[in-house]
């Protein structure tokens, strides 16, 4: 049995979930629920980034410990992720201390080495990024990142020598040109490369909530390196050997564009440093926008996944199924990578013309025919070739796409299966071949196209789960389709005939009709 390792960042615990938070972790989920049914053993880890000296104060505020407050937030981050029907595998959070023992292990092995040393660092400081800027990136004072206001500040720090990784980070990044996905990324973190890279700060003097440096208490870990840590943390660096040879190095880092230089660059010059193998990927994909605008707190405009189900079950009648809804749009809307832009009239659209009518309608027409000519049961039939034939080569640009965490593409390719059964059951028109008594060709006809059905629950499993659930016991089939290993189950003409269908009411009722 193989195994994939996929991450996705840590987020700021005092974030509320929004759109951008969902979109990384939902497609983390799907590809660790792909690489299930494909028969790995997955690791998938999520979590939250908890030491910030905006937590202690924001702590404060509200009369709590720093401990007790994150304690709170990160339930009501593992809800939001569980209510998105995310399964990870471990969420891992920095104040844990099986985290904590991890950093300061790994900061003590670079202090050993020579590769953190004390020194004074001087610059633009951002309060809310909690990040430092040279004068190049900075204009008109505002952070590059946020946009807020920067302050200018000097503090005795200690430093990681990435300067002495820029060449050996080059021959990896021309060696393995995939390392970054997309491409435009890769270009922008190489061309960072080629211009040489600088000594940075890890530890801050002036901030208590944190990793206590082991090497001096009057230091914490500055958080970004504390946060990066967390990837071996989770695969059991120093306190599972067995499961961090399995799992390490991770197979992908899903994560924002905006931090794709700490994952990219920082954080492998840090494994070089421990003598530790590079991830295999980063990929960085883009953001989302809502109605061409730009998303901020300022323009009331954030996109809160939440809310987006709540609208959603006006439709569905249903709350899981529009968690689904949504998972679907976000990862069929914009080719992963790209940004997006997030509009009402295309999600409605994507939900009329995608979902309520080639997926739930295909299923809609079919069962009353096989209730109505076959007492309930799927008939005997002959598999079609030309179908089989179809059906597989779907199969194989699925897989070919989620190989390259194109899930707009692999999505795409399901939907012209979906596309092609719709056809074939119009061509067929068992409703005529009934009229005539064409018994045989009547089942081979139903049988062929419960088939189809059968494919395609299998095939959306990583993305509706809910929907493919539901489509698997509407054919009368046991257990759970997420188990499914495709290998064994995507093969052609296996439905097998007597099996007793279940009819439900639409999954996806039409806007304006009533819900069931």
């Amino acid at each position: 049995m193989g195994k994939y390792y996929i991450t996705t960042p840590i987020y700021y615990v005092n974030d509320e979930p929004h759109i951008g938070h969902a979109y990384t972790t939902i497609a983390a989920d799907v590809l660790a629920r792909y690489k299930r049914h494909r028969g790995l053993q997955v690791l998938f880890s999520t979590g939250t980034d908890e030491h910030a000296q905006k937590v202690r104060q924001a702590a404060e505020k509200k009369g709590l410990a720093p401990q007790d407050y994150v304690d709170q937030l990160a339930a009501s981050w593992k809800k939001v992720f569980s209510f998105l029907e995310v399964e990870f595998d471990d969420f891992i959070r920095t104040s844990e201390p099986r985290h904590k023992k991890v950093v300061q292990e790994f900061v003590s092995r670079l202090y050993a080495s020579g590769d953190i040393y004390k020194g004074y660092y001087e610059g633009w400081y951002c309060f809310w990024d909690e990040a430092f800027f040279p004068e190049s990136e900075v204009q008109e004072r505002k952070c590059p990142d946020c946009s807020r206001e920067l302050q200018w500040m000097k503090e005795e720090n200690y430093f990681f020598r990435l300067s002495k990784y820029t060449q050996p980070l080059l021959e990896h990044f021309l060696a393995n040109p995939k390392f970054v996905e997309p491409e435009i990324r890769y270009n922008e973190m190489l061309n960072i490369l080629k211009s040489g890279l600088r000594d940075i700060s890890i530890s801050r003097s002036t901030i208590t909530w944190g990793v206590p440096l082991p090497f001096d208490a009057q230091h914490v870990v500055y958080v970004w390196v504390d946060a990066l840590l967390n990837y071996i943390t989770v695969a059991g660096w120093l306190d599972n050997r067995e499961k961090f040879t399995l799992f390490w190095p991770a197979d992908v880092h899903l994560v924002g564009k905006e931090i794709n230089r700490f994952h990219s660059i920082i954080w492998p010059a840090m494994l070089m440093a421990a003598g530790l193998p590079l991830p295999k990927k980063v990929f960085a994909h883009g953001f989302w926008t809502k109605e061409g605008q730009k998303i901020s707190k300022s323009l009331g405009n954030v996109i809160d996944p939440l809310k987006v189900v709540q609208d959603l079950t006006q439709y569905t009648g249903n709350e899981r199924v529009s968690v689904d809804v949504f998972r679907y749009f976000i990862l069929r809307e914009v080719p992963f990578g790209a940004d997006g832009d997030f509009k009402d009239a295309s999600l409605e659209l994507r939900y009329s013309a995608d979902l309520a009518n080639d997926l739930g309608n295909l299923l809609n027409r079919s069962l009353p025919l096989i209730e109505k000519n076959f007492a309930g049961s799927i008939p005997e039939g002959r598999p079609d070739p030309v179908l089989g034939k179809e059906a597989e080569r779907t199969v194989a640009l699925v897989e070919e796409h989620m190989g390259d965490l194109a899930f707009s593409e692999a999505l795409n390719s399901i939907w012209a299966f979906l596309g092609t059964l719709n056809k074939y059951l119009d061509e067929r028109a068992p409703w005529r071949l009934a009229k005539e008594g064409k018994t045989e060709e009547l089942g081979d006809s139903l049988f062929n196209v419960a088939e189809g059905l059968r494919f395609s629950a299998l095939l959306i499993s990583p993305f509706m789960p809910t929907t493919a659930q539901l489509f698997w016991e509407s054919l009368g089939l046991d257990g759970e389709v997420k188990k499914a290993i495709w290998d064994r189950e995507l093969v052609w003409g296996k439905l097998a005939p007597g099996l007793r269908i279940s009819k439900k009411p639409p999954i996806f009722p039409r806007p304006g009709k009533e819900n069931p």
